[in-house]
Parts: structure tokens; C-alpha cells; sequence
């Protein structure tokens, strides 16, 4: 493969951006080398500018669960479009797409719209602190909730791929009142629940640890969370940013039977365009102004595009079937991967459920931030250009889920297993 109008894009993009990125582990710091620029995406394909055209398993970081441009999606933006871009004022679709939420997600009784996953994560913290009247929170190592300055803290993803400091530029007074642990460590939480018993608003936690690789919960570490939030009045709220309609039409808390008090979206709810949400429990979020007194607003949220991306794609995943072809997809890829590493004799392991999946180039079982620092980095960076030059894109850094889509075919998903064994042998 050639990448020669890539390597000159970044390079112009360098003087224009920082690190000639908008995000900054599109910018391959995780894997070495100049990042591709996509020019289009099509149904389980994106196209870069040089020509080459790879299978998609970046998927923006999740939301393009239906695959790339799908038809119903651009028709319903289409229209969309064609009624304005934005109003500043209520519209129906608003409405129409948190109906759809909360009737897939039990927990979910009101519902309040914004712009991004770090929007979603901080306002609902702010509100577990408005309904509580405590200010400490407690999240885990290697979760990553968003930028904002409380939440930098042991963040994992993209400052883990980077080799950063936990949080520089973030004032200490802004995280003093930020406690982490271990993931999958309820004794440590317990702890922290003995020595501040009346301090902790709530418990922030990803169901599915997707941002130091993916590490899978271990069973009753969420129950766990579940229980001593109860015990000790504090909130729980589940990040299913990544996992909310991936795993299951309900999300992560609808396989494991959890109720959380309050869930964060993003991804998939706007099927591709910006945005993000918060909801939980009608008296928690009737504290919301204008109703109640916590404060949180935003110029573009609810953007009509968005909500109707959002109502087309959830529409679409709420047909019978879908979820059992993901987990279908999702089975036979994993199968085949593991096989391949059997075969090859890699150090490498699989972790998969649902239609999120990570390869770590490590021996020993990962079940926290710590153990998957420990993964070859370097390794997984000779594995990702192989894969690459055998035209399948994943996420330039080890720290990073993969997403399936519905768009992959069987000979799809043949097509990644054949290209894994032959990029673990080049890469060993």
C-alpha cells in the first residue's frame, strides 16, 4: 500500500492543528508512523485518500454499529437537513429519540440531551452531587470518562497510548475530591466507603472497562458497586458511552441486571453524528434546571441532525434478530482470532463480548489498568501495520477497543481472521 497523499496531508495538518490532530490518538503516537486520512466510509469499508480501502473496525470508536453511510440513516438526516441545521429551540425529535431510550433502558425514566460523552459524564456528576449535597466522586484507574478536569485522573485511553501525566494543566484542588481504585478492586471501594462515609456523591464506572484495552468486570464486582452505593447513599452511574446499544439493545446493565441511579450515552444514540446524553431516575433528574436547581445547558443540544441519525439508527436496532447476528458476528471472529493465536504461538489473548472486542499482547490475564500496562506495546505496534497493509484498520494504540458492526460479512470476518495469523507471524 502507498499512503504518499496521507504523509502530505500530515504534514500540512501540522502547522494548522495540533499534532495535526483533532483528537490525539488519531495522530498513531501509540503506533509509530503518519495516520492514514479517510476520504469516505461505506458499509463495513473506509477509504483513505491514497486509494486503499481497508475493513472497519475503528467504527468512529463505535457508533457506526450499522456500518458506514447506511441508507436509512442518510435518508433521515437527508430530511433533516433539508428542514435546518439548528433552532435553538424544542423540537419533536428530541422526544421522539429519549421515547426510544427509555423504553430500551429500564433505568432510564427521564432523559437530558448534550453534545458529547464528556458532557454527559461531567453533568451527571454535577447532578449526583446537587441530589446528594456531597462533593467526593470515586471513578477507576485506566476509566477514561471524558477531558474534563475532575475525571483526568489514572484516565487511561489516550493518555495511556501517549505516555502523559495523569493530568497536566488540572489545577489539584479540581481533583482533590476524586478517589479512584483498582478496576474490578470492590475491596478497595469499600474501603474508601468506610473512611468517608458521608462524603461520596457517587460511583462512576464503565461497565466494560473499553478504554485500557477491554477489560470484562469480573463477576459480582458491579453487584458489589451496586450494593455499597445503597448501603452508604451514594449514587451509581454507569458510563455506557461505548457499551449503551453495543452489548445489548439495553446496554451493559441489561446483561448483568444492574440498576443504576443515573447512565451516560453517546456513540451509537446519535449514529455517528456529535453528541452525547445523561438519564436515570425521574427524581434525580428533575433536579435538573429548569426544573430544579442544577444548572446545565448547551447551544447545540438535541441538534436536529443528531436526533434524527439517533431515532433512525436505534430504529433499526430494534429489530428482532440484531443483537443475536452481532453476537453471531462477534462468536466467529473471536473463535478465529483465538485459534490464530493458538496456532502461531503469539503471547497474545482476546477479550470479547458483544460486538466489542480487544486483542492484548499479553500472556497474563488482564483485569485491571496495571495489567494491561503491562501488555508489549511494541508488539501491537508491528501487529497493527501488518494488519494495515493487509487492509484492515483497527485503533492505532493497544489501549483501545474494536468494534463489529453489522455491516461485516461472514467472508468478512474470514477475510480479519486469515490477516490476524498472518500479522501475528510477521510481527512476532
Amino acid at each position: 500500500m502507498k499512503f504518499s497523499r496521507s504523509h502530505q496531508l500530515f504534514q500540512e495538518a501540522q502547522n494548522l492543528l495540533p499534532g495535526g490532530v483533532n483528537s490525539p490518538v488519531r495522530a498513531f503516537r501509540g503506533v509509530g508512523g503518519d495516520p492514514v486520512f479517510i476520504e469516505r466510509g461505506h458499509g463495513a469499508y473506509l477509504y483513505d485518500v491514497d486509494g486503499n480501502h481497508y475493513l472497519d473496525y475503528v467504527q468512529s470508536w463505535g457508533p457506526m454499529i450499522l456500518g458506514h453511510a447506511y441508507p436509512s440513516v442518510l435518508e433521515a438526516v437527508t430530511q433533516a437537513c433539508q428542514r435546518g441545521f439548528s433552532f435553538g429551540a424544542p423540537t419533536e425529535a428530541e422526544s421522539e429519540l429519549a421515547r426510544i431510550v427509555i423504553q430500551c433502558v429500564p433505568s432510564v425514566e427521564m432523559l437530558r440531551f448534550v453534545n458529547s460523552g464528556t458532557e454527559a459524564t461531567m453533568s451527571a456528576l454535577r447532578l449526583a452531587r446537587a441530589y446528594s449535597g456531597r462533593s467526593k466522586i470515586i471513578k477507576f484507574s485506566g476509566c477514561y470518562h471524558g477531558h474534563a478536569d475532575m475525571l483526568l485522573v489514572q484516565a487511561g485511553s489516550g493518555v495511556a497510548t501517549m505516555g502523559l501525566p495523569d493530568s497536566p494543566g488540572v489545577p489539584a484542588e479540581t481533583t482533590k475530591n476524586t478517589l479512584t481504585a483498582a478496576y474490578n478492586d470492590s475491596a478497595a471501594v469499600e474501603e474508601l466507603f468506610r473512611t468517608y462515609p458521608t462524603e461520596i456523591a457517587a460511583v462512576i464506572v464503565e461497565p466494560i472497562a473499553a478504554n485500557m484495552g477491554m477489560v470484562l468486570p469480573k463477576p459480582g464486582f458491579l453487584e458489589k458497586l451496586r450494593e455499597l452505593t445503597q448501603k452508604y447513599g451514594a449514587l451509581l452511574i454507569f458510563d455506557e458511552v461505548m457499551t449503551g446499544f453495543r452489548v445489548a439493545l439495553g446496554g451493559m446493565q441489561e446483561r448483568l441486571g444492574i440498576t443504576p441511579d443515573l447512565t451516560c450515552f453517546g456513540k451509537i444514540i446519535g449514529g455517528g453524528m456529535p453528541v452525547g446524553a445523561y438519564g436515570g431516575r425521574r427524581e434525580i433528574m428533575q433536579m435538573v434546571a429548569p426544573v430544579g436547581p442544577m444548572y446545565q445547558a448547551g447551544t447545540l443540544s438535541g441538534n436536529p441532525l443528531a436526533m434524527a441519525a439517533g431515532i433512525a439508527t436505534l430504529n433499526e436496532l430494534r429489530k428482532p434478530g440484531q443483537y443475536e447476528k452481532l453476537e453471531q458476528k462477534s462468536q466467529m471472529l473471536g473463535e478465529g482470532i483465538t485459534k490464530a493465536i493458538k496456532d502461531t504461538g503469539a503471547p497474545a489473548q482476546i477479550v470479547r463480548l458483544g460486538a466489542m472486542f480487544c486483542v492484548y499482547f499479553n500472556s497474563q490475564p488482564v483485569s485491571d489498568y496495571a495489567g494491561a500496562k503491562r501488555s508489549d506495546t511494541a508488539h501491537f505496534a508491528r501487529y497493527f501495520w501488518n494488519m494495515l497493509e493487509q487492509g484492515i484498520y483497527l485503533p492505532p494504540s493497544q489501549f483501545e477497543s474494536c468494534f463489529i458492526s453489522l455491516a461485516l460479512e461472514d467472508e468478512m470476518l474470514e477475510e480479519t481472521v486469515k490477516a490476524v495469523k498472518a500479522a501475528l507471524q510477521k510481527s512476532a
